[in-house]
Order: C-alpha cells, then sequence, then structure tokens
C-alpha cells in the first residue's frame, strides 16, 4: 500500500492547477474516502488522533456501562519522579514525549495517584486497545466457562463452532487459543506488498473493506505445527475465541461484554468493540477492537489486580486471574520481546507476579501485585516500534512501582 503525504503531493498539486482541466468522465470516482481513512488509521504522524476516534472510522458495537459506577477515589498524588535509565536523567515530560504517550493514569490501593492527558487527548475520549482486547477476551472466557457455557477448556474449538471441524481449528482446544499455541499457519506480519501476508490480506479485507470475516480464514487455514506444541503469537487464536464465545453463550461478544463484565463491574464510560461489517453481518474484533476511557481500562486493571472482586463481589471466576497469569515461559525469545505468556496475557519482565494487557502501538495495562499498583499507559508509537520504547517503558513502571 502505497502512501503520499501531501508534502509530496504538493508540487504535482501545482501542476495540476495550472493544467486545462480534462473533460468529465462519470467513471472517474474519487476512492471512498471513510476506507481511506481505514487506510491511513497507524499513520504515524496522525496517530495521536487516530487512536481515540476510531468510532469515526470504523463499524462499532456498543458496550453500554451500568447505573452503579465503581468509585475511583483519589490518593495521595504523586509527582512524578525524573525518568533515570543507565546514568541518563530525563524529566517526566522528555519520557513521555520519547515513549509517544497518549494518557497514562496510575492507580495504588485503587487510588489514583496520577493522571495525564496529552496530545490535547480528553478523559472522555475512548481509546483503541489493540491487542488489550486478547486479554478482555481472556476475562470472558473465564466468565462464560464459569457460568456453564463453555464445558472445559479442553473442548475443541470445532464443538462450538461447527464451521471449524473441517480445518486446521477443529481439534485445537480453548486452552490452547488461550496460550497461542493453536499451530496454524499463521505470521503476524504485516506485509502489503505484490505478495501479502495472510495476516495483510485479513486487515485489508475484514478490517478496512469489511469485505470478509476476520475469523473467516480459520476455516480454510493450513497447519504448520502439532496443537499445544509451540508458542504463536497469531491474532486469529483470539479471533477463533470471539467466534467460541458468540455460539456458547448465544450472544453478540458486545451484549456478553455489557451484561457480564462492563456493567457489574461499574465502568464509568460507555466502551465499544470494532466490527468487521455492519450489524446482521459483522463481528466484533475480539483480538484488537476494543475501546474505552483511560479510566475505565484503570478499572479492569484493579478488578484484575483483585482477583475479579468488585466490593467483595466477584465479577470474574475465583482464581481466573491467577490461572491466566500462569506464564509458560518462553524457549527462546520471541519477535516480540516478553518472557512468557499466559491466558492472553505477557510477563514482559522479572517483576514478582507482574503482568501486562498490552496492544500494538504501546497499550498497557501493567498491574503490578506487590505494590498493588495498576498503570494504564495509552501510547501511539510509530511502526515499526522505535528499538528503545519498551526499555524506556518498563524502567519508568519499575520507578513508580518501587517503594
Amino acid at each position: 500500500m502505497i502512501r503520499l503525504s501531501l508534502r509530496l503531493l504538493a508540487p504535482m498539486m501545482l501542476t495540476a492547477i495550472a493544467m486545462p482541466s480534462p473533460a468529465a468522465n462519470p467513471t472517474d470516482i474519487p476512492a471512498d474516502p471513510v476506507i481511506q481513512m481505514r487506510e491511513h488509521w497507524l499513520d504515524a504522524d496522525i496517530n495521536a488522533f487516530n487512536f481515540r476516534h476510531s468510532a469515526d472510522m470504523f463499524e462499532t458495537r456498543a458496550v453500554p456501562h451500568g447505573d452503579a459506577v465503581r468509585a475511583l477515589p483519589d490518593g495521595r498524588t504523586i509527582t512524578p519522579p525524573p525518568f533515570q535509565l543507565n546514568g541518563v536523567t530525563r524529566s517526566y515530560d522528555d519520557w513521555a514525549r520519547r515513549t509517544y504517550t497518549n494518557a497514562i493514569i496510575v492507580l495504588r490501593d485503587g487510588k489514583v495517584v496520577f493522571e495525564d492527558y496529552r496530545n490535547r487527548s480528553r478523559p472522555s475520549d475512548r481509546f483503541i486497545s489493540f491487542s488489550m482486547a486478547k486479554s478482555i477476551t481472556s476475562l470472558l472466557i473465564g466468565i462464560a466457562l464459569d457460568r456453564g457455557k463453555i464445558a472445559s477448556l479442553d473442548d475443541p474449538a470445532g464443538k462450538y463452532v461447527p464451521e471449524l471441524r473441517k480445518g486446521a481449528y477443529a481439534d485445537v482446544t480453548i486452552r490452547q487459543l488461550l496460550q497461542m499455541r493453536s499451530g496454524v499457519d499463521y505470521d503476524e506480519r504485516y506485509d502489503f506488498g505484490e505478495k501479502p501476508s495472510v495476516a495483510a490480506l485479513i486487515h485489508r479485507h475484514a478490517i478496512v473493506l469489511n469485505e470478509e470475516r476476520f475469523a473467516d480464514r480459520a476455516t480454510t487455514i493450513a497447519r504448520a505445527a502439532k496443537p499445544g506444541s509451540r508458542f504463536n503469537y497469531a491474532t486469529l487464536d483470539t479471533a477463533v475465541l470471539g467466534w467460541v464465545l458468540e455460539r456458547a453463550t448465544g450472544q453478540s461478544l458486545a451484549a456478553f461484554s455489557a451484561a457480564n463484565l462492563w456493567q457489574p463491574a461499574g465502568m464509568e464510560g460507555d466502551a465499544f468493540w470494532i466490527a468487521d461489517g455492519p450489524e446482521g453481518k459483522g463481528r466484533e474484533l475480539s483480538g484488537m477492537g476494543f475501546n474505552a476511557t483511560l479510566r475505565d481500562y484503570a478499572r479492569l486493571g484493579q478488578l484484575m489486580l483483585d482477583d475479579g472482586l468488585r466490593d467483595g463481589k466477584p465479577v470474574l471466576p475465583r482464581g481466573w486471574m491467577k490461572q491466566a497469569t500462569s506464564m509458560i515461559p518462553f524457549a527462546q525469545p520471541t519477535p516480540f520481546g516478553g518472557r512468557g505468556y499466559g491466558f492472553q496475557f505477557w510477563q514482559l519482565d522479572d517483576q514478582p507476579g507482574a503482568y501486562t494487557a498490552l496492544g500494538l502501538a504501546g497499550q498497557f495495562i501493567y498491574v503490578h501485585p506487590q505494590s498493588r499498583t495498576v498503570i494504564v499507559k495509552l501510547s501511539h508509537y510509530p511502526l515499526p516500534e522505535p528499538p528503545h520504547v519498551m526499555e524506556e517503558t518498563l524502567a519508568y513502571f519499575h520507578q513508580l512501582t518501587a517503594p
């Protein structure tokens, strides 16, 4: 996909203005502006804005909040310390700019101790989660299991989605999907050249054009390894989990999210899922399409830290977070970094018990049980990701969680 900036186009535009206009041709129809917006969603020069305006570009499904909102009381306000790493000291503002921060909040013992909105973002903005949505889907799987909608994590996906029974996903279990160990032949690369990758084809045809459903290719994809034998990060696995949830619960992902997670957890604002097509045709993008406010992501992090309890009452099944964040260490480094992976959660560092919901371009819900801290950082990294941003982000998280 070739993208030209206005700066590059300016000389051509001036030349065109100076030349006579050609005869009108009724077949010369400009490109669809909505498709063009979607194609430029990730562009580094505008993504700080785009990442909080997804509802203006895509099909969506509402996740309404309930009446009983969970309070986020103010705690003892902290002044963000200077950032220090490898003998270099920078101001908080410099760190925030270097790590492309859109908004950040820090909770300690369930109370807000620091909150910052940048780049003209606001508390009411609903930010894209990207792959933090995978962790939310994991929570929904735990709830469906607890409700008896899913009989066992060791059930094959094909038990719930008959369309999968003839393909590589037929005997892949829900547990293996949660662990990104399906064994299917999928590479999380977005190559938009003459020979686009499967991931790139899905992105264009499902997310941008809405011509197909994201999970459709799960019915025809080949197998590369025995299910359970290796870790391979694949958003398609989470798309299959979303499909399983729909069939097992008899509800859309948005409806199940609202009734069983968003409202019981006491979220303050409405959230939404991006969908891969209009109502009655598309389905929610369970692997990357959730959007919510900074504070509601913080409430979600606090719910996870509290083992799924809100005011002493369970929203998530007791013990699900322990199970979901019991990491399988990586035998060798992955292209995505990290030290291990659980049920759609990452272990990014060596902090005892710490885990992260992690999304493309720097979206974090970082939970640090030892200090009772939750940090949500919503970012706008350019892609490919600059090499310094993950190291500097985690280093500052460690400063914020230090005694």
